[in-house]
């Protein structure tokens, strides 16, 4: 298939750049997998579309506030770092992807906001052009990008962050931290729908899925089977393991909430369809014609054109019924991408 097949034209106002005016007051799109249906709902609406006995899994990855500004000290120049994964034990080494790339050169050293230095020691050529691996003097903490860093608004969103993005760019059941992108679906929830879905009779669980490469890199490659995705790192606690499969095997309703736990849920399992616990990476890449062996509903929000995650729904659906109701949602003007509304696809 050709990644242009899963281009849709987008008007640029309907980019969400902000959140809603408060924490899941937003549109629903209620779409049949199957039958391609399109029902409009508000997000208030959900715990009614819920089976009881369904199960639930959430990513309760949490945000680092990952882009961090060095200023060049051979020119005072300020270059913007998108700070990764932490390379190999010590802590002081991280794979960045890097703003304007060609300009930072191995070698070059970079104050930070706190004074800390650091310095340039590789160009990864192996995963592409816009990365560099950084190295400092001392293991980076939380506490260091607590210091020195910004909320990671991806590029759609064209402003500067705030202190409600602080708020509001994380979920509110977020709680391990390591991701450099929300798990955006997961926005949509608040404390008061989440006890709703329990008194539905859903059953709620967590998973972790830490947001990095795999789901930064765009699609460069015309057809799609030729794209690689990257390695990134999940945990699937062993007691919730054990509850999908046993959900699984009473006929249960496994409803994905977002992509990252459909990655998730979709590497930890055998091909028979049972989940082990554990630590894990995956690469998996999902586009038409994968067959789900886990997932059997997925709440989502609305992706870009041409990237992993639109083919992600696509073969969860069909790719006709996906760009069918992206085209219904961009003419009743719904809000897409991180910031925007949402989409219950069973």
């Amino acid at each position: 298939m050709k990644t242009s097949d899963f281009y849709f034209d987008l008007p640029q106002e309907l980019v969400a750049q902000k959140p809603s005016g408060k924490r899941g007051e937003d549109r629903l799109m209620l779409l049949g997998r199957k039958s391609g249906l399109v029902e409009h709902k508000m997000m208030e609406d959900l715990p009614s579309l819920i089976e009881p006995g369904t199960l639930m899994i959430f990513n309760n990855s949490r945000v680092r506030r990952s882009r961090c500004y060095g200023i060049k000290c051979a020119t005072g120049r300020e270059q913007e770092f998108m700070f990764l994964h932490q390379m190999g034990p010590e802590g002081d080494t991280w794979n960045t992807m890097v703003k304007g790339a060609k300009k930072v050169k191995v070698g070059g050293l970079y104050k930070f906001s706190d004074g800390s230095e650091g310095t340039i020691v590789d160009n990864p050529d192996d995963i592409g052009t816009e990365f560099r691996t950084i190295r400092f003097t001392f293991r980076i903490t939380e506490e260091w990008f607590e210091r020195n860093g910004h909320i990671p608004l991806p590029p759609y969103i064209r402003r500067e962050d705030t202190e409600v993005d602080g708020e509001r760019y994380q979920t509110v059941y977020a709680k391990e931290t390591g991701s450099a992108a929300c798990p955006t679906a997961g926005l949509h929830f608040t404390e008061p729908m989440l006890e709703k879905l329990r008194e539905r009779g859903a059953e709620l669980e967590w998973i972790t899925l830490h947001v990095g490469l795999g789901t930064f890199l765009p699609v460069r490659a015309e057809n799609i089977e030729e794209h690689k995705m990257h390695e990134e790192v999940y945990t699937v606690p062993y007691d919730v393991a054990e509850k999908i499969n046993k959900a699984k095997k009473e006929g249960r309703p496994v409803l994905a909430v977002g992509t990252t736990s459909v990655r998730t849920l979709e590497s930890a399992c055998d091909e028979n369809g049972v989940v082990s616990g554990g630590t894990g990476k995956t690469h998996i890449f999902m586009y038409p014609g994968y067959k789900f062996k886990v997932v059997d509903q997925m709440f989502t929000n609305f992706h870009t054109p041409e990237s992993t995650l639109i083919m992600l729904v696509s073969a969860f659906s069909t790719r006709e019924n996906i760009l069918n109701a992206y085209n219904e949602a961009v003419k009743e003007k719904y809000r897409f991408f991180s910031y925007g509304d949402c989409m219950l696809i069973k």
